[in-house]
């Protein structure tokens, strides 16, 4: 009697919970049929709806598994979603940059990637056994806008850098140009400050701007360094070793003007002025020295 009992007891249990697998295994099928049919890409995922399907309807599936489904889908989602914000931003620092980055098509299709973002940013609308299906889609069309974004983004950064070093290999020669202009220049200034001429125009100007000294005592300059040198910057006495415009002696004094004293009639012609105004306060006077005694 005892026997029998177990044995119908078993035969109830075995009634309950086959029926519950079947009814889950049922389940699975027919949505992973319904997912082939509404998809091509739900359809390639539809193995992993149909294994979420089975946990969740076996006996021992439990309210964590369902978290975890869900959490899943949230990490997806904003993955996507920065897939999608990255993709817009390349696309627009492409179009603002103007540079040729080397495809003739610059645009990314995010077209599938949207649809998968609004399918699952209704999670507590969507059937949990088609959550982890709706996952799987946005993982693949998410892989494949990133893949396409970092290609072009690249590509702009690959560009970009080119053309920096155009622009600073193009300032380089522009500033190399300019300080060649700049040093043509300054040497036909000096070539022009050193004949007599330019010398006596250099003279002329820094005696009125730094002592004050106008055409009076200019002339009696003038007269004075005829006398001494000529106003030629290469004058070189070699009885005394009197040296330049001034007759500077030795000739390295007038280093304290300058280092170009050699060189540069404008630096003699400062230190001769200095050697004036501090020996006899003017041309004038220095030039009535000098017929004195005929040197000053």
């Amino acid at each position: 009697m005892h026997s029998d009992k177990s044995r119908a007891h078993a035969r109830r249990r075995s009634r309950f919970f086959v029926p519950g697998v079947a009814a889950g295994t049922a389940l699975g099928v027919l949505a992973t049929v319904g997912l082939t049919l509404a998809s091509p890409t739900l359809a390639a995922a539809a193995p992993v709806a149909a294994s979420a399907i089975v946990s969740v309807a076996a006996p021992g599936a439990t309210a964590g598994t369902l978290r975890d489904i869900r959490t899943d889908a949230q990490s997806t989602l904003l993955a996507a979603r920065t897939a999608a914000n990255q993709a817009e931003a390349v696309e627009a620092d492409i179009a603002a940059s103007g540079l040729d980055v080397g495809v003739p098509d610059t645009t990314i299709d995010t077209s599938a990637l949207e649809e998968s973002i609004d399918r699952l940013s209704d999670l507590e609308l969507a059937p949990i056994l088609l959550v982890p299906t709706l996952t799987a889609d946005a993982e693949q069309v998410s892989d494949k806008v990133s893949a396409r974004t970092a290609d072009l983004r690249e590509r702009l950064d690959a560009a970009k850098a080119q053309k920096a070093a155009e622009e600073a290999a193009a300032a380089a020669a522009a500033a190399a140009a300019e300080a060649q202009r700049q040093a043509e220049a300054a040497a036909a200034a000096l070539a022009a400050a050193n004949t007599p001429e330019g010398a006596k125009a250099t003279a002329r100007q820094l005696a009125a701007s730094q002592y004050g000294w106008g055409d009076g005592q200019f002339s009696c300059l003038q007269s004075l360094w005829n006398k001494e040198s000529g106003w030629n910057y290469q004058a070189y006495n070699a009885g005394s070793g009197a040296t330049g415009i001034p007759q500077s002696l030795p000739g390295n004094k007038m280093a304290s003007a300058g280092a170009d004293w050699q060189t540069n009639a404008a630096t003699q012609i400062r230190w001769g002025l200095d050697y004036i105004a501090r020996a006899y306060g003017t041309p004038c006077a220095a030039w009535g020295h000098s017929q004195a005694t005929n040197w000053y």
